[in-house]
Parts: structure tokens; C-alpha cells; sequence
């Protein structure tokens, strides 16, 4: 009987504490189904990271747009400049519809508060620059500091700088084969452009006489 005695308390606690530990399992997933439910710890964790690295984006640098310059009409611009050559402003006329042959460019070449223009009129045919010119705005209107009208010529800016290319000739060679070109790089100081450097490069083998501006008529 005393072994029956005291084999009965100790299965008593064994029982016990396996209901003990059933219950806190139970008591766990409990917990742990009501985290789930309401969202648990976690997503409060991501929270306040989640609100940082927004706050991070908003606090980031905006860059602004580029600015746009105000176009201008450099056909309006040539026609009623007084300095632009009779030749030229014949050669400025429509090619197909209301379609001028200028190629139009805007940058800062003067330092002047309203972008630079730089007009460029070439032939309908071939495209041959005929007259380069630079126009700066000044007390509201825009004002011609630079023109070249020895064709062909081209101008653009380059860096600040404006830069105008000029094809020369030798003796014999068609207008449609120049023998080379100058490239002329033109700064701005003391209100007017001053020529920097310039280039010569030669095109190929052609011979025939010192390069010219101009190729001479036949």
C-alpha cells in the first residue's frame, strides 16, 4: 500500500505541471494570434523606420528645372537688323512653307542678364552659312555684337566661348569641295568680342594654289 501511496503523489505532480505547460502554450499562442491580429509588434517596429526614411526623401535637395530662355524671332531679328547685308537678307526668304533656313542657338556669351542669341542663315539648297550673327539683349531689346557674312560660315557657342567656322579655298576648287577650314574661338571683354586662337585644318590631298577666302569665279 505504501508504494501505491507514494506513487500517487508523484503522478498527481507530473499531471499538474503537464497542464501547466499545456496552459502556457496556450497563453502563448494566444498572444501571438493577437499580435497577428492587430498588426504585432513588427509593424509598429517598421513604423517609425518607414516615417524616417520619408522624412529623409522630403529633407533631400530639389533641383530646380533648367530655364528656359524666351525664344525670339530671328528671322524678325535679321530682316530688321540695320547692320545685316543686303545678300543675306535677299537669301532669307522661305525654303518650303513658312519654313526659314536659320538655325537658332541661346546660351551666355556677354554675361549679360537675359541668355545670348546666336542666328546662323544659310542657303535653302545646300545649307551654306551666309551670315553669322550674335544679338544681346539690352535695355529690353536685343541689340546685334558680332556678325560674320563671309560664306561659309557657321558660329556656335562652345563653353562660353563663341566659336565660328570658316571654310577657305584653294585655286580651282568647286564650292561644293573646300580645301579646309578656319575655327576661330571669339571671347567676350570690354563690350565686344576679341578673337582668342584660331585653327586651320586642311581636308584631304587638294592642291592647287594658298587657301582663299572665297573661291574665285570662273
Amino acid at each position: 500500500m505504501r508504494g501505491l501511496t507514494d506513487a500517487g503523489p508523484t503522478a498527481a505532480r507530473g499531471t499538474f505541471q503537464a497542464v501547466i505547460t499545456a496552459m502556457s502554450v496556450l497563453a502563448a499562442l494566444g498572444l501571438f494570434a493577437a499580435a497577428c491580429a492587430t498588426g504585432g509588434t513588427g509593424a509598429r517596429d517598421e513604423g517609425p523606420a518607414h516615417a524616417d526614411a520619408v522624412a529623409g526623401a522630403a529633407a533631400s535637395p530639389v533641383v530646380p528645372p533648367s530655364v528656359t530662355p524666351d525664344r525670339v524671332d530671328a528671322v524678325k531679328l535679321v530682316k530688321e537688323d540695320p547692320k545685316v547685308s543686303a545678300e543675306v537678307k535677299r537669301e532669307l526668304k522661305p525654303c518650303v512653307g513658312d519654313e526659314y533656313p536659320v538655325d537658332v542657338s541661346y546660351g551666355d556669351l556677354t554675361g549679360g542678364s537675359a541668355s545670348d542669341v546666336v542666328v546662323n542663315v544659310l542657303t535653302c539648297g545646300d545649307a551654306v552659312g551666309v551670315g553669322s550673327y550674335v544679338y544681346r539683349e539690352q535695355s529690353g531689346r536685343y541689340t546685334d555684337v558680332f556678325r560674320a557674312e563671309e560664306p561659309p560660315v557657321y558660329a556656335e557657342i562652345d563653353r562660353g566661348d563663341l566659336v565660328v567656322t570658316k571654310q577657305v579655298y584653294k585655286k580651282s576648287d568647286p564650292v561644293t569641295s573646300p580645301s579646309g577650314e578656319n575655327v576661330i574661338t571669339y571671347r567676350w571683354a570690354s563690350d565686344r568680342f576679341t578673337e582668342e586662337y584660331r585653327t586651320h585644318s586642311e581636308y584631304g590631298n587638294a592642291v592647287g594654289g594658298e587657301p582663299t577666302a572665297e573661291p574665285e569665279s570662273n
